[in-house]
């Protein structure tokens, strides 16, 4: 049974108690599948997201001859444990000039960044193309870099879709700005040891960037000649879970000592079971950026035991480039709850990935009573009084989920076309209805009729 295209979310009225258990990282994942086909063996892939944006990847790289096994995971619905065989840089189907050989990415900006700087390494001819929204993500960067290495590209307007002439692995060096994507860098670093490429990034502290991080720290640890990697958690995915924590009210019960109602010492805890900590995901950074602010510096040094807690002061700006990645969206909605004002900063990459996000949080944030203030790429957020609103979410994973979780807190949040959470977390809504401790145990209604929903209807597919 598929979800219906309108939901309401009702508010949570008591503390929870839970451990959630989130699919694994997309960000590693699709790193990972790409890494996997390059190394020279087969390798095992422990706890891979199987999600909309992985199983293109998938199917992308069966397209392109390569012998891809695909097994449930024990722990997790959403989850696969995917086996490869690499073949060490060859890639066995490719088309001619006269027929290309058609690979299809959807609106995965990882998979059409990756597998554009991957089949270079082919021999023959490849025609990338995805939804009309990755039609208009730009590309022009990786393009570029990739015609510097001597590759032919041939697109109109430097976008999806483009013909890539593969010509095998050629030792050249690079430029490249991640400027409007962190992912034109990691397309390149993840084939640049097998490619013989040198690729400079260029930008200020850009090999610094989280993404690239977590890319190049993978390139090194990922088992060259096959073998077993487990992909982490997603962290992005377990803020949404994390945000809930702080809004579960205050529970009074009656005291025969005081003859009066006295507040409990009960109270919600809600984890996300195997947090990761290796600090590949900037998005780990989560629970300390939403309880102390922005500080990425002091963030560091508080994970080398070179600082306390209590430095951090109170400081109410966090950047999209250097704090948090897609769990900012997370934070900007929950924002209009606290008791300060907030400012998001660094907000480009938002407006260039699924949907245009900034525009699309500071329209519906609007829409709920929220005082938002959108200048150039920052967003400042208000305390303000929240009402409900049907919500927007623009096809876009993102702004469905993090609407969701307000719902726990607002009364009236409906979410429309609840289904694009296939993107990344299929069973997102079946993990708020769960009950505890599993889940948050959410009423979550069809919005046309009143209807409470099962679990069974609650899976997007």
């Amino acid at each position: 049974m598929s979800l219906p295209d309108l939901i309401e979310i009702v508010p949570l009225d008591k503390p929870v108690r839970a451990e959630i258990t989130v699919p694994g990282s997309k960000s590693i994942t699709n790193r990972a599948l790409i890494l996997a086909a390059l190394a020279d063996g087969e390798t095992t892939l422990q706890g891979a997201l199987w999600s909309e944006d992985t199983q293109v990847m998938v199917e992308a790289l069966q397209k392109l001859g390569f012998e891809v096994k695909v097994d449930p995971d024990p722990d997790e619905f959403c989850n696969r444990t995917i086996t490869v065989k690499g073949l060490g840089g060859n890639i066995p189907n490719s088309g001619t000039e006269q027929k290309p050989l058609e690979v299809f990415v959807g609106n995965a900006g990882t998979a059409a960044r990756f597998l554009s700087a991957f089949v270079c390494l082919g021999n023959g001819v490849y025609r990338l193309d995805g939804v009309p929204r990755m039609r208009e993500r730009p590309q022009a960067a990786l393009f570029d870099a990739l015609s510097e290495l001597g590759y032919r590209i041939e697109t109109g307007n430097k976008k999806l879709p483009a013909v890539i002439y593969g010509s095998g692995q050629r030792a050249g060096t690079c430029r490249v700005s991640v400027e409007e994507s962190s992912q034109f860098a990691s397309a390149l670093l993840l084939c640049a040891t097998v490619a013989k490429w040198d690729v400079t990034i260029a930008g200020e502290n850009a090999e610094e960037l989280p993404y690239v991080e977590m890319t190049s720290s993978m390139v090194k640890t990922f088992p060259k000649n096959g073998g077993r990697f487990q992909v982490e958690a997603d962290a992005s995915s377990g803020s949404y879970f994390l945000a809930a924590e702080f809004w579960f009210p205050k529970i009074s019960e009656y005291s025969k000592q005081f003859n009066t109602e006295v507040p409990t010492s009960y109270r919600s805890t809600i984890k996300v079971k195997n947090w990761p900590s290796s600090d590949w995901q900037v998005d780990e950074r989560f629970p300390l950026v939403k309880a102390f602010g922005w500080s990425s510096p002091l963030i560091s040094a508080l994970r080398n035991k070179k600082t306390n807690s209590e430095d951090f002061g109170d400081q109410s700006v966090v950047s999209r480039k250097n704090d948090l990645g897609d769990s900012i969206m997370t934070f900007i909605v929950v924002a209009p709850l606290e008791n300060r004002i907030w400012k998001f900063t660094d907000l480009r990459p938002l407006r260039l990935q699924e949907c245009e996000r900034v525009e699309g949080l500071r329209t519906e944030l609007t829409k709920c009573g929220a005082k938002v203030i959108e200048k150039g790429d920052t967003l400042e957020v208000f305390p303000s009084e929240l009402h409900g609103a049907e919500i927007e979410t623009y096809n876009d994973h993102r702004m469905a989920m993090c609407f969701a979780i307000l719902g726990l807190k607002v009364p009236g949040i409906k979410i429309r076309n609840p289904e694009c959470v296939k993107k990344t977390f299929p069973n997102f809504f079946q993990k708020l209805a769960t009950e505890p401790p599993h889940g948050l145990g959410v009423t979550i209604l069809d919005a046309r009729s009143g209807r409470k929903l099962g679990l069974e209807e609650l899976f997007a597919e």
